[in-house]
């Protein structure tokens, strides 16, 4: 009997491996379809030691306003929202996360300070997660870090410079027809009541805008 749970400790452990690295592969093709020059054998056993599989069922925090972020998480599977809470207890989304996309609070994280955000996990989500601890003393030493860091850091800052022009220019309409063409796929992983949240409007407005739109 023990010899029969040795083995199956032994697979488990066998599977649990194999899934981490099969993570690790989406982890570096990502990286690498980002940065000039491919990562080294170096570079990505630094990314095996530092990162860790990490589940979130749907609707469990990955961090709650009041926090101190202490991971950054890369998106391998599932969804996830990040949003504030107003004094009537409505949620009003700031950034919606999908596979390949990283999720936390970078201030928080870099600074210390604790994060006004919640964000949490709309369906089951698979993570592979990076602590402060480790970001600092391992990973920030190599050398691509630092223009990864550049080109999320500038992509993120495009990104909250186009939302904040359409929130102050656009109409309804062209906020809904903006979000279509850039994020497609947001519209078959939330429901309709947190896209429109996330565009700034009510249910019922980005229900009007839809149903006119299929009428034409």
């Amino acid at each position: 009997m023990a010899k029969k749970v040795m083995v199956s400790k032994i697979i488990h452990y066998q599977l649990i491996t194999y899934l981490t690295y099969k993570m690790i592969e989406i982890l570096i093709q990502h990286i690498n379809d980002k940065i000039e020059n491919k990562l080294t054998e170096s570079d990505i056993n630094v990314l095996s030691e530092v990162f860790q599989p990490k589940k979130l069922r749907k609707h469990q925090y990955l961090i709650q306003s009041g926090d101190v972020c202490k991971i950054a998480a890369f998106v391998v599977k599932g969804a996830l929202k990040k949003y504030t809470i107003d004094s009537t207890g409505k949620e009003n989304i700031l950034e919606l996360y999908i596979e390949n996309w990283w999720a936390g609070d970078k201030e928080s994280f870099m600074i210390g300070t604790p994060t006004p955000y919640y964000i949490d996990a709309y369906e089951d989500t698979e993570l592979l997660v990076l602590t402060k601890e480790n970001f600092v003393n391992k990973l920030s030493k190599q050398s691509f870090i630092s223009e990864l860091n550049n080109i999320l850091t500038e992509r993120q800052s495009f990104q909250l410079m186009k939302r904040l022009h359409s929130s102050q220019t656009l109409t309804a309409e062209q906020k809904l027809e903006q979000l279509q063409n850039s994020y497609p796929e947001f519209f078959q992983r939330f429901p309709q009541h947190i896209i429109a949240s996330y565009l700034g409007m009510t249910k019922e407005t980005l229900s009007r805008i839809r149903s006119n739109s299929l009428r034409k």
